[in-house]
Parts: structure tokens; sequence; C-alpha cells
């Protein structure tokens, strides 16, 4: 049986186009003389009474999943590179531009010479504020955006399932602090792996960017 691909109705086929065949190479070529690095980022958001994945039952009979009947959450910000690197921020506040500024210098940080961070078209993303952050050349980080309505063509979408299917097997947070340690301890589990380039592999992935990406 063939696997099926959802696409957003609101998507639009040329933008994408256009994406995979000349904004890609674009940025990767400029990745490369100046021997910078391509990372994608994305958003996430994890509740408390978030139930996802699956389990074992006795037929006839409805497993139970234990949950404290407290309501919270987290959200985390992660970038997966080309080269297996991954930065991460958990934060508690809403995802604004001041919260993106910090993820920013973040990236910043951790990575040298230059950041080429692929990120969706989020209004913090494109905010005023992230324009003026931007604006110093010292910063050695350019944003490029992703087509609207696009989020296979984001690898890091994949690191946040992940994270969510990975939640029901180790969730047993009573409160907003527990359950950002728990998210942190994922993202560190993960950056120790050799693996996070598989992330790149997905049926899903290799579809919209193609063999090129592996080349970041």
């Amino acid at each position: 049986m063939g696997v099926t691909f959802q696409r957003a109705v609101e998507q639009d086929p040329e933008t994408v186009r256009t994406w995979r065949e000349e904004t890609r190479p674009t940025i990767r070529a400029r990745a490369k003389a100046e021997n910078g690095e391509i990372l994608f980022a994305d958003q996430v958001g994890i509740r408390s009474d978030q139930v996802t994945g699956r389990t074992w039952g006795a037929k006839g009979r409805t497993p139970v999943v234990r949950r404290t009947g407290n309501r919270f959450s987290v959200k985390a910000m992660s970038a997966i590179s080309t080269r297996g690197r991954m930065p991460f921020m958990v934060f508690t506040e809403s995802f604004d531009a001041k919260v993106m500024c910090r993820f920013l210098t973040r990236v910043v940080g951790h990575f040298d010479p230059k950041v080429h961070l692929v990120v969706n078209r989020h209004s913090a993303h494109r905010s005023k504020a992230i324009r003026a952050w931007l604006a110093d050349p010292k910063d050695g980080i350019e944003l490029h955006f992703l087509p609207l309505y696009s989020r296979k063509l984001n690898p890091d979408e994949l690191v946040n399932a992940d994270l969510k299917r990975s939640l029901p097997h180790t969730h047993q947070a009573r409160n907003q602090a527990e359950l950002a340690a728990e998210a942190r301890r994922f993202f560190r589990h993960r950056q120790r792996q050799p693996h996070i380039t598989g992330y790149f592999e997905a049926a899903h992935v290799r579809l919209y960017h193609g063999s090129e990406i592996r080349l970041g």
C-alpha cells in the first residue's frame, strides 16, 4: 500500500516548487560559500493533559492513562542542523518576538561563523523587533521563510512529533516545572544521539527536499 501525504488546500504548489528548485539551493550555496550552517526551526506546545501515541490493552477494555488533574503547559523552540546539531529552549510564556530573540541569541552563541535559519511565517518571526535584532551584522544569523501552509517542508516538525510521542511513555509531571524538565530531558537525549540527521531522511521530507538536503 502506498503512503498518503496530506497537503493544505491553501498551499500554493508554485511557491513550493520555487522553494525546492530555487530558494533552497540558493540558501545551500550561500551557506557553503560562507562556511555556514543551515538549520530548520519550529516551536511546539506541550500540555499536561495531552495523550498521544499507542499502548496495549486487553480486548474490550480501554487502557487508562494516569495523569494529574491539574492543567498546565510549556512550550519549546528547537532547530535541527543538516550537520546533526540541535539547539533548543523550553519556556512557559507565550511565544512572541521577545522569546524568538532569546532563541536567536542562544543559536548565535553555539554556531560560528554564520547560521541560515529556516522558519515558518509566524508573526513573531516577521516582527519589527526581530528585524531590528537581525539588523546587527555581528550576530551572524539570517532568517529564511518557508512557504505558507508548508509544514512538511520543515524537518523540525518531526522533532515536535517525536517529542509528543515520547511523553506518554515518560510523562509523570505534576506541575509546570516538572513538565518543562521532561521536555528538556527529551531534547538533551536527542542531542546525544548520532542520528539527528535521520529527521532529514523521513519519506515526506525527502519528497519535498530531495537528496540535496543531505549536503547542508
